[in-house]
């Protein structure tokens, strides 16, 4: 199992808190993903600004993305692997802004991840949500 998944399994069961990233206390997909980054390379690349729940979706503006481009290496949307983190696009048309990280690809494969109501979980990562993935990273670890 890749360091990605372990660290980010960890992370199950922290309840789900807007703009928070610490382990069994709360997190919200972003705080989920800073989590995982420090344990497993350290200090965070830069300091995360306040953000609102909408993610900028008014403006249109594909902050968590570029965010992604800057921080993460891009993968091939086609090519799965453990410990790649996923960008999702909730809606059409919308910004992007839910992010989650490959458990498995095998026959069933899952992502864990954080939102509203429900804290981290690792899900199904079933053809609707699959669909929803417009942009796959990898870590810069060299696993």
């Amino acid at each position: 199992m890749s360091a990605v998944v372990a660290a980010a399994r960890g992370w199950i069961g922290t309840p789900y808190v807007h703009q928070a990233s610490l382990r069994g206390a709360g997190c919200d997909c972003l705080g989920l993903l800073r989590g995982v980054w420090r344990e497993v390379l350290g200090p965070e690349p830069e300091v995360t600004p306040a953000y609102s729940m909408d993610w900028s979706e008014p403006q249109g503006d594909e902050r968590l993305w570029r965010a992604a481009l800057a921080h993460l290496v891009a993968r091939p949307l086609a090519r799965a692997a453990p410990g790649d983190v996923l960008l999702f696009r909730m809606r059409e048309g919308s910004v992007a802004k839910h992010v989650g990280i490959q458990a498995r690809c095998d026959a069933v494969p899952s992502f864990v991840h954080a939102y509203t109501g429900h804290g981290v979980v690792e899900s199904a990562l079933s053809a609707p949500l699959a669909r929803r993935v417009v942009a796959r990273f990898a870590f810069p670890t060299g696993e």
